[in-house]
């Protein structure tokens, strides 16, 4: 007879700390096991352990700290690029606006102001 291991999923997400993934991805980089057994003994799933081990590879432990994809250095660079060029846009965009108010002020008939008259004196008529 056979013994089975049935695992139990409490209904919620578990968290893992940092150290955790680490150490559960390096039980899988030693080859000994493979990825679905390592993946059972630490209850987690074999899919999620794929993607800690692609993160760690691609970008290290900081990767998998914080569970985020990794970006290379070009793109970065790429999008640092991108957003000067938007930011010297910008500036020009704002500099055009403030020329057409000021030109827009400069055509607008100035408002006559009615002077009442008062009576000049006499000497200088």
């Amino acid at each position: 007879m056979s013994l089975s291991e049935i695992i139990t999923d409490g209904g919620r997400r578990r968290h893992w700390s940092a150290a955790e993934k680490l150490r559960i991805v390096e039980e899988t980089l030693d080859g000994r096991e493979s990825i679905s057994i390592v993946a059972r003994r630490n209850g987690v799933a074999p899919n999620l352990l794929y993607r800690w081990r692609r993160l760690m590879l691609e970008g290290g432990s900081v990767a998998v700290t914080g569970d985020d994809d990794v970006i290379s250095n070009r793109e970065v660079r790429e999008m640092e690029s991108r957003i000067r060029e938007l930011e010297r846009q910008l500036g020009r965009k704002t500099l055009e606006v403030e020329i057409l108010k000021e030109a827009l002020d400069r055509s607008r008939p100035k408002k006559t102001t009615l002077l009442m008259r008062s009576p000049l004196p006499e000497d200088f008529r």
